[in-house]
């Protein structure tokens, strides 16, 4: 009987070996039931015959042979013992007729330790076999607040409804996210086609990653999955080959190295910041710089809807119109709207492009992905999209800081109202949109320490929030930010309704994103190459408020002096940086202490915040309550609801 493989593979386990102690780690199989001795099983589950990634068996469940294996499965006994005896006829049994007897393992923590056919595993990942039929029981350890053991329940509840082991994140929230960008609600159990079309689509994946050298990098093979899914989307992943989502990652490999350097979106909070960023390396500063001020700067914005129909809409075309007016000599703009879905933002991007459009906006967070897409197919075109908190370095991305003006709005509220109760209308919780909120209710709060805030949200079924804050009795109230042209409304900013329907407007805060697309585009036309993306480098969000002119509140001429006079000094005190909303003690609904006396919360923490302020009465909407149109946006920028965000 030839012993040639057995020798290949015992000289691969003792490099194995060798390579462990070098590096200080255990050169053996790790062992399950030493695991266990330190960990507390709250459930014991049999999931009967499955197939077992062999990627995912890295260990043996007793001492037994432990030994006789370096911590690849490879072999490491001498090839005159029996072992290597045995070794070599399961290897000939492959080959000749597949082994078909399971093998018994146990899963814990989406790994699996052998019990009975470790042999047979040593030689599977010899041969590269994907996968080894085993009978499994599932070990569940106890809930805990560890990182590694919140995502295995996360993986549990993934597990539950696709039947599917072989993916592993590791960012909390990935699992619900992958479901919702394979169009799936949480809780919809997977048909067999769903599971069997699903591993295809992985394994692609993971041997076009494999080609793509991605086992050199620290992101994982199923987080970078998620990173492509989102980029090209799933149902079109499904119809691709194994070279065609290799070619695919070779595309977006910058998008790829951005996440495995953390995927960290730097928030640029002035333009002061933007020219600090857009400081030329030495080599671009020995060339003579390029300006454009000779060429007009071809520009096109594109829209999800018309100005006549959405208040959104109708804000960026009067920041267009005014940069149209300012610098009318140096660009030439146009408009495309109604991309509402993916293709027709590619094709309205695509169609930018014929017309000699150099730099595009994309001016709603759904067109994110498809900027991106077209942003790889275009490298040599600006796009930026108009959304917050998305880790993308092949476009840049832009928003505004919306809760200085509403933490205004909420101290006027407090200064004009005659109760100590505030309305406060949402529309979709995504990122940022908290910070609104909570932003009103400290500003209301700081003028009057008994203001309760009554929040309702527009976004959710069957239900009419200014209906709703009408029968609680309330009267002065934050709504929509701005006008819908064509169904104009007094109902928007903050008013006060009385019984008779009559109503008084007293102020309104202003996106002002004409300002905003100025600085931008003079710094293009005065030469900054690197105004926009940075290509692998980071993910860039100019999130710019009043300092920078894009954030401001306009005030109702009626207002008291008094009142106006603190708005007044408020809003130079925010534009000067010497005072900041989410300042000092600040708690949530259950009593959690969200910001300490003396600390400011940080950018990140108030982009993502996902809790409300004590003083607001109300709760933030599960996913399935929403409209269908919220959750097309709460599925790309939606919050991670804090399930201790309940009130006391």
């Amino acid at each position: 009987m030839p012993f040639s493989d057995y020798t290949a593979a015992f000289k691969q386990g003792k490099r194995s070996y060798m390579t462990a102690l070098s590096r200080g780690e255990y050169p053996y199989l790790p062992v399950l039931d030493d695991i266990l001795s330190y960990t507390e099983i709250v459930a014991t589950i049999p999931l009967g015959l499955m197939n077992i990634p062999l990627s995912k068996i890295v260990g043996t469940k007793t001492q037994g042979r432990t030994n006789a294996f370096a911590n690849d499965f490879m072999p490491l006994l001498s090839e005159k013992s029996e072992f290597a005896s045995k070794w070599a006829h399961l290897y000939d049994s492959q080959i000749d007729e597949g082994i078909r007897d399971p093998i018994v393992a146990f899963e814990f923590m989406n790994r699996f330790y052998v019990q009975e056919g470790n042999k047979r595993v040593s030689v599977m990942k010899y041969l590269g076999t994907y996968s080894i039929p085993g009978t499994v029981t599932r070990l569940v350890p106890k809930k805990t607040d560890d990182k590694e053991n919140r995502l295995y329940y996360e993986f549990l509840d993934f597990y539950e409804v696709s039947h599917y082991c072989d993916i592993w994140f590791t960012r909390e929230g990935s699992y619900k996210k992958l479901l919702k960008l394979m169009g799936k609600d949480e809780g919809e159990e997977w048909s067999e086609d769903d599971t069997q079309f699903f591993r295809v689509v992985n394994g692609r994946f993971a041997k076009a990653f494999q080609m793509a050298h991605g086992d050199k990098l620290v992101l994982n093979v199923s987080d970078a999955f998620l990173i492509y899914v989102e980029v090209y989307g799933y149902e079109q992943m499904k119809e691709q080959s194994e070279r065609e989502i290799l070619h695919g990652l070779q595309d977006m490999w910058e998008e790829i190295m951005l996440a495995d350097k953390g995927g960290q979106v730097a928030l640029v909070q002035s333009p002061e910041e933007a020219k600090e960023l857009q400081k030329p390396s030495l080599l671009n500063r020995l060339i003579p710089e390029v300006t454009l001020a000779s060429e007009r700067l071809k520009i096109a914005y594109i829209y999800p809807k018309t100005a006549e129909t959405s208040s959104w809409t109708y804000a960026h075309e009067l920041g267009r119109l005014y940069v149209e007016q300012t610098l009318e000599e140096k660009i030439e703009t146009m408009v495309i709207d109604k991309a509402n879905t993916e293709e027709e933002v590619e094709e309205a991007i695509e169609e930018a492009v014929a017309a000699g459009c150099t730099l595009i906006f994309t001016t709603a967070v759904q067109m994110v992905n498809q900027s991106v897409r077209s942003a790889i197919r275009h490298p040599k075109v600006r796009i930026f999209n108009c959304s917050i908190k998305m880790s993308y370095s092949s476009i840049c991305t832009y928003y505004a800081r919306m809760y200085e003006s509403k933490f205004l709005m909420g101290a006027i509220a407090a200064a004009l109202s005659k109760t100590d109760r505030l309305g406060y209308v949402a529309d979709y919780p995504i990122y940022g949109t908290m910070a609104n909120i909570n932003a009103f209710a400290l500003g209301a709060r700081m003028i009057n320490p008994d203001v309760r805030i009554q929040l309702e949200w527009s976004r959710v079924e069957n239900q009419n929030a200014r209906e709703k804050l009408k029968q609680e009795g309330v009267v002065c109230i934050s709504d929509d930010d701005m006008i819908t042209p064509q169904h104009a409304s007094r109902e928007y900013g903050l008013y006060a309704k009385a019984k008779d329907g009559s109503l008084e407007n007293i102020a309104t805060p202003i996106w002002h994103w004409g300002k905003f697309y100025e600085q931008i585009i003079n710094s293009i036309l005065h030469g900054d190459s690197d105004v926009g993306a940075q290509k692998g480098k980071k993910a860039v969000n100019y999130w710019w408020g009043m300092s920078a002119d894009v954030i401001d509140v306009i005030c109702s001429k009626t207002m008291p002096h008094g009142t106006h006079r603190l708005i007044e000094f408020l809003k130079s005190s925010i534009r000067a940086g010497s005072f900041h909303p989410f300042d000092g003690i600040i708690y949530s609904q259950n009593g959690v202490v969200r910001c300490e006396e003396g600390k400011t919360l940080s950018p990140e923490e108030i982009v993502t915040m996902d809790w409300l302020a004590e003083n607001v009465v109300g709760k933030i909407p599960e996913y399935d309550e929403l409209t269908e149109e919220a959750r097309e946006l709460v599925q790309l920028q939606g919050v991670r609801i804090d399930e201790t965000n309940t009130e006391k």
